[in-house]
């Protein structure tokens, strides 16, 4: 199976939130989450029993390819309405981190001094199978010192399941209490023993991995306890450490009439204190009859909260609006798509495969569809005949040139998920200086006459007073400068376009040319392409450069209102300037002769750029998996530098200049250095985060490798905030995914007077203590393309209408109405080359609709199979997940 994950955060609801501070260490190795919004207030609530998943124990297994994908759709907004401050300059900075079980995936961005936060941000999550739940905690974010925990949200795997359409609705914060923020997993293995004289019951704790830090220092101090009625028995305490290896035997004796009760055996870890009670990590409740049914119970069962049955916070601390949607696939091996895949590609046509696939696709799935289609057929390299194809039925359907492409149709949704696969490098390199500029300069800028502040204009002049008019002057005089340089850099940018973009427009160019020939529509050929280009691709990276990953914090209000002004602006750019002066914003003018003289530049530009062989596109990458000259990332980075005499761990980091192909990752010591160091990407087995204590600082991040002697080598790369440390994580185990030697295990610490810091063992070649996350990754623009991930989801897409494609094709009423009013069916043995089995005249479509259909009943066939098959995988576990 490989589920997908779908979150959205909206906003807050109107009540405030109030911090929790006192539980630094609940931050330590979790994982950061996006956070739709919040409103707090009130007392602390008492901890909701109902947020953490009461599932039975299951061994634990490990998985060498991602089994699920999670998807955050695009947030609208994330905000917090009338938090409470908890600081004494009466505001917050308010922050949300979202957790997959103990692994960090995302954080958005701080809101500084706010008190109603908008984030706005979409993620993409690819987890492994059997993740348990989805976290979302609330932060208030300090300087000095640990951030305060204000709230959280956690929901269950089931809980997200449960909901077809996924779930959208307020939901309360609820108190963070320690002993509900578990983690990790142990090694147990129990036998019942009974012979005439006595009965027992054994338990051998082997050893945990990944419990929780309990102590200030990053650790805890493990012991285990067995508890059945009355008796129990503990291990020996394991100071300082997450990943206790205790290989300890307890043994319970008991009654002849204790073989017969209904009760349970729990086993809980706890942190011992020399000061003060003990602190809870977690527990597992075994049936005990489950132990009549097998000689020994061994295997890894994960940890479950305490379960305090106090009540809910009532909405006390606030509420997050939030949308997440799971949505699982089982992903059969490559052969049994191959015959969708040859259907969808043969043809490009009218009555093909692609058309009935366009005939059921619903509008809430339309975007879902367009962008793995164009993902399928960038594989194929046919990527151009399929635009093509569906620009000229939009085309050819369209008989007012003012409404081409301006609905949500399928061939709109293709081009715009086309541009982002193919051309987010080069809006980079166009935009990313530009934008640069904007967030540094931080220039208050209004034409609005209602909304300009004579408060906010400081940094325009040194006066004592500012009037309405001298901000106008500025606004306008800074529009037009950052305005003329977009321009010039998009008009400027015709050889850094991709080729297959380029090609992609020409066919659009010469279909529209064709299909409204009259002088008066001289101008559709260009607004056909500037629609694409400039209002769905350059507008909407200007407006929110953080959604097109151009900047890694979102603006602030002052650079948001900038950024808005500017893409409104390009906008009548792209619309060649035939809308000015008809709208509301008439206080948009001082900018229209800017706009209208740029007309004639960008009419030769769109020319310049269609201006391109077609036969180029063959010989040129389109972005299949990932292309050997792609820099899939790069930037700075800290080194540790392994050799020679460390004084303090924090100096043995140096500053080093990165890339990332899918064939090496490089280093140098400036991004112009002629000198590089690589390593084969082909070596890596292992990319995985590592434990704050280990050189006492956060971010920092080991990619393990192994030589062609088997021997493993690890280097350790610090990075700037945990946002760039998950994005380089996924980026490397993204390019390594398919990889014949990955690690099911690694070391989180490091190796250091003669021991492991995380385990405490002594040998450096002993097998890793830590099972490893090569499932957990941020999706982007740049992911891989996955044929079977992609053709699964146009599977799920044709299964749902194929009741609606049957009707169209395959059933045809008799045309004479005094004769038979049975429908007659075509024959189910037609051929796949479409020849008639004693069946009726066949109308257009119908040998690939049968063929098609043929497909989606077998593909269901393979899935029911595998299902089967899992099934009764299933039914040899003891315990249930």
């Amino acid at each position: 199976m490989r589920p997908t994950l779908i979150l959205n955060t909206e906003k807050a609801c109107p009540q405030a939130l109030q911090t929790r501070p006192g539980f630094p260490e609940l931050l330590g190795g979790c994982v950061e989450y996006p956070a739709l919004g919040a409103n707090l207030k009130g007392p602390a609530p008492a901890p909701n029993p109902g947020c953490w998943p009461r599932t039975a124990p299951v061994p634990m297994t490990s998985f060498s390819r991602p089994q699920h994908e999670a998807h955050t759709d695009e947030a609208p907004a994330w905000t917090h309405d009338n938090i409470v401050s908890s600081q004494r300059s009466g505001t917050s900075d308010p922050y949300c981190i979202v957790k997959v079980d103990n692994e960090v995936v995302a954080r958005t961005a701080t809101v500084w001094k706010n008190l109603n936060p908008f984030w706005g941000e979409e993620f993409t999550l690819h987890l492994p199978m059997g993740f348990h739940s989805l976290s979302f905690l609330v932060m208030d974010e300090d300087t000095i010192g640990h951030d305060d925990v204000i709230g959280k949200i956690t929901l269950s795997k089931e809980a997200i399941g449960s909901q077809a359409k996924g779930l959208d609705s307020w939901m309360n914060l609820t108190r963070v209490d320690p002993d509900e923020e578990v983690q990790g997993e142990i090694h147990l293995s129990l036998e019942l023993l009974k012979d005439t004289t006595k009965s027992s019951l054994r338990c051998q704790v082997i050893e945990a991995r990944d419990l929780a830090p309990r102590d200030i220092s990053g650790t805890s101090d493990p012991f285990g306890r067995i508890i059945f009625n009355n008796h129990s028995a503990e291990t020996s305490i394991i100071k300082k450490t997450r990943f206790p290896h205790w290989g300890e035997t307890l043994e319970l004796e008991l009654d002849a009439e204790e073989l017969n009760e209904e009760g349970t055996v729990v086993v809980e870890v706890w942190d011992w204190d020399m000061v003060g009670k003990n602190d809870f990590l977690g527990k597992v409740e075994i049936p005990f009859a489950s132990l009549h049914k097998t000689p020994v119970l061994e295997g890894w069962f994960r940890l479950l909260p305490l379960g305090n049955n106090e009540a809910d916070a009532s909405g006390k601390l606030g509420a997050l609006r939030l949308k997440v949607r799971l949505v699982e696939d089982r992903i059969l091996p490559s052969t049994y798509y191959q015959p969708l895949i040859e259907l969808l590609v043969e043809s490009v046509e009218d009555s093909s495969a692609l058309t009935m696939l366009e005939e059921v696709t619903t509008v809430e799935s339309r975007q879902d569809v367009a962008m793995t289609l164009v993902k399928i057929y960038l594989g194929q390299g046919l990527v151009v005949p399929f635009l093509d194809y569906l620009n000229t039925r939009e085309v050819n359907h369209t008989t007012d040139p003012n409404t081409l492409f301006r609905s949500n149709s399928l061939a709109s949704k293709a081009m715009e998920q086309f541009m982002k696969a193919v051309g987010m490098l080069y809006l980079h390199e166009v935009l990313k200086p530009i934008i640069n500029r904007i967030f540094d300069e931080r220039k208050y800028i209004e034409l609005d006459p209602c909304k300009i502040d004579l408060n906010r204009t400081r940094r325009i002049s040194f006066k004592s007073g500012v009037s309405e008019a001298e901000v106008r002057d500025f606004s306008v005089e800074m529009l037009q400068t950052y305005l003329t340089s977009i321009i010039e850099s998009i008009i400027s940018s015709v050889d850094q376009c991709p080729s297959v973009m380029r090609v992609a427009f020409k066919q659009l160019h010469k279909r529209v040319e064709e299909q409204f020939t009259e002088p008066e529509n001289e101008d559709v050929k260009y607004l056909a392409i500037s629609g694409f280009f400039f209002l769905r691709f350059f507008a909407p990276a200007i407006l929110t450069p953080k959604l097109f990953q151009l900047r890694d914090q979102h603006a602030d209000t002052r650079t948001s209102r900038t950024l808005l002004l500017l893409a409104k602006a390009l906008q009548s750019v792209g619309n060649l300037g035939l809308q000015l002066g008809h709208g509301k914003e008439q206080w948009m003018s001082p900018l229209h002769p800017i706009i209208l003289s740029s007309v004639a530049s960008v009419k030769d530009f769109l020319d310049k750029l269609i201006d391109v062989d077609h036969d180029i596109v063959s010989s040129v990458p389109q972005r299949a998996v990932f292309m050997p000259s792609v820099t899939v990332k790069e930037g700075y980075l800290h080194k540790h530098k392994a050799e020679g005499p460390q004084l303090l761990s924090r100096f043995a980091f140096k500053k080093r200049y990165f890339w990332l192909t899918s064939e090496t990752l490089s280093y140098a010591k400036t991004s112009d250095w002629q000198v590089r160091s690589s390593i084969p990407i082909q070596r890596v087995c292992a990319v995985e985060r590592v434990d704050e204590n280990a050189f006492q600082q956060q971010n920092v991040m080991q990619v393990i490798t192994q030589d062609n002697d088997g021997k493993l080598n690890t280097m350790y790369i610090q990075c700037k905030n945990v946002n760039e440390l998950n994005q380089w994580l996924s980026a490397i185990r993204k390019v390594s995914i398919y990889n014949e030697r990955m690690l099911p295990s690694f070391h989180p610490g490091v190796h250091r007077s003669g021991k492991w810091t995380c385990c405490l063992q002594a040998d450096r070649a002993v097998t890793g203590c830590s099972r490893t996350h090569s499932a957990v990754t941020l999706g982007d623009w740049s992911d891989p393309l996955d044929p079977d991930v992609e053709t699964q989801m146009i599977y799920k897409q044709l299964l749902q209408g194929r009741d609606k494609l049957r009707k169209k094709y395959l059933e045809i009423e008799e045309a004479d109405p005094t004769s038979s009013n049975k429908e007659t069916r075509i024959s189910p043995d037609i051929h796949p080359d479409g020849a008639e089995c004693n069946a009726p005249p066949m109308r257009p479509g119908q040998s690939v609709a049968a063929r098609l259909l043929v497909v989606i009943e077998d593909l269901e066939q393979a899935h029911a199979t595998f299902q089967l098959r899992e099934i009764e995988d299933a039914s040899r576990v003891i315990l249930n997940p």
